[in-house]
């Protein structure tokens, strides 16, 4: 039997704002949740049933937690190889540390993505300054330089446009392995949130088109301004991902679309609920992460149609602090996600509008 029935308690990995709307939606359908997080008073602590504070390297504690649980998830991708394998060990890893494997490391989910037959960028590994010039005279001097691994919100990645930019790209890699991928022209970022369930069904959301402000997501709406070929081309694409996956639980294709040419281009891959599949709180039938709930316990996926016109907003630093013009708003749904520390750049919270008025 691979259904984990209601009643049943499920482990999350990371405390973020994440695993607090995982274990929101989990209690919904009956589940309980325990957290396993290094850091103390996490936001998702604040809404599980139990939380254990150690590191991810405390194998007495792992096992434990794993033990205590009837199915694991974890709400980011840098999730320690040697973690995923103690809890894995003790119970049910949803998804499985394949995916783990190929999204930590940049050169690998390039290579994962050829062999799938899902067009990229065109890329070149590297780590000396040799192999970084041999790289630019493959890719071109117009290129992104960005380190294989533990890299997000644009951290460990620099564009290069002159000879200048190969000094910082040096000073950013460190020697550390690295990967040149060439500059892609695109007209819109979009992405497509898709789960699988651990029977194989498969169910895509809507395509959301994004607006990146420095590195960092700011706006996703819904529905994104592309064709119907795009739309159904997109999520044709994220499916063929999930399924050489063999991937339980939802996960977001971020891509690039070219409109002239009708033409995607698949950017990364993050394999866990994501930040431009918020809007599907309120914005969709299922929400992203009830349908993470359901595909990790192996229920019946729920609809994804959208419920019109959806925009949604992230709150970063300080504009959390915007509240009552928010609350004071009848068609915005307002997200706090628990941080007391409005750094700036710091993921906060998020809004909501479904139907939005023009303005």
């Amino acid at each position: 039997m691979t259904q984990v029935k209601p009643g049943s308690t499920i482990g999350i990995m990371g405390g973020g704002q994440l695993g607090r709307m995982l274990a929101l939606a989990a209690a919904k359908l009956g589940y309980r949740c325990h957290i396993f997080c290094p850091e103390a008073n996490s936001p998702a602590f604040h809404v599980a049933h139990e939380v254990t504070v150690a590191n991810y390297d405390d194998e007495a504690a792992l096992t434990a937690f794993a033990r205590a649980v009837d199915v694991a998830t974890y709400e980011f991708e840098n999730v320690p190889a040697r973690t995923a394998e103690i809890v894995s060990r003790e119970t049910l890893l949803r998804p499985g540390a394949r995916a783990l494997e190929v999204s930590q490391d940049r050169l690998h989910e390039k290579d994962f993505l050829t062999a799938s037959g899902v067009k990229t960028a065109p890329y070149k590994a590297f780590e000396s300054e040799d192999e970084l010039h041999e790289a630019i005279k493959l890719i071109g001097r117009t290129a992104v330089a960005k380190t294989r691994r533990f890299g997000y919100d644009g951290k460990g990645q620099l564009m290069i446009k002159s000879r200048s930019d190969i000094d910082k790209v040096l000073d950013i890699t460190k020697g550390a392995p690295a990967i040149l991928e060439g500059f892609v022209n695109f007209d819109r970022e979009i992405s497509v949130v898709v789960a699988r369930s651990a029977s194989g069904d498969v169910a895509a959301f809507p395509v959301g088109e994004n607006v990146h402000t420095n590195h960092i997501l700011d706006t996703t709406d819904v529905p994104a301004r592309v064709s119907e070929v795009v739309e159904a081309k997109a999520k044709v694409m994220a499916t063929r991902i999930a399924n050489a996956l063999e991937y339980v639980g939802v996960m977001a294709v971020e891509m690039f679309v070219n409109d002239g040419a009708g033409e995607i281009v698949v950017n990364e891959i993050a394999p866990r609920v994501h930040n431009s599949g918020h809007w599907t709180i309120e914005g969709a039938e299922t929400s992203q992460f009830e349908q993470h709930i359901r595909a990790i316990c192996d229920l019946p996926l729920g609809p994804t149609a959208a419920r019109g016109r959806v925009h949604m907003k992230n709150l970063l630093g300080k504009d959390i602090l915007d509240f009552d013009k928010y609350l004071s708003d009848p068609k915005a749904h307002y997200h706090h996600y628990g941080k007391q520390d409005p750094r700036p750049g710091r993921k906060m919270g998020h809004v909501t509008w479904v139907n939005p008025d023009d303005e």
